[in-house]
């Protein structure tokens, strides 16, 4: 049975639930404007990849944004608020409908661990950019041109 006695509680929220629904649908899971940020910054350099999960015909776990297949490595390009990172914007939670937002955060932070660690155990190597990062984009080119270019143990730089 379904508790409506949130219906008499007054929310922050100053839009109709109509209006909030809309708003919400119009957020993008696929070529945000950071993911873009990053595939150009990438592309410019010369690197190539495919997009959103795919490898080999086959998606991988939490359709990674970036994939570079030969180099067997992953990039996820995750928004702060949604992907619940510990900068000033993924901390802030929002107080209208509290518990639903703090649930919601806890499923997604939990869903990223875990598809990070399929990849990871399939012999994936992921690099989660996030999008406080992309504000110093000298730093950003550093930290992706040395994962992608990190060969491993193995390769220049490893043990």
């Amino acid at each position: 049975m379904r508790d409506d006695s949130s219906a008499d509680k007054p929310t922050a929220d100053k839009l109709t639930p109509e209006q909030r629904s809309w708003n919400m649908s119009r957020i993008r899971g696929k070529n945000t404007k950071p993911e873009l940020t990053v595939r150009r910054l990438l592309h410019a350099k010369g690197y190539r990849y495919r997009l959103h999960g795919k490898s080999g015909g086959t998606r991988l776990p939490g359709n990674p944004d970036l994939v570079f297949a030969a180099r067997h490595k992953v990039i996820f390009v995750n928004g702060c608020f949604w992907h619940f990172h510990d900068c000033r914007v993924g901390l802030h939670a929002p107080k209208a409908n509290a518990e639903f937002w703090a649930a919601k955060r806890t499923r997604t932070r939990e869903r990223d661990a875990g598809q990070r660690r399929q990849l990871e155990d399939a012999g994936w190597e992921v690099l989660t950019v996030w999008e406080c990062e992309l504000k110093d984009h000298s730093a950003l080119e550093a930290q992706l041109v040395h994962f992608l270019d990190d060969r491993g143990p193995t390769g220049p730089g490893g043990a």
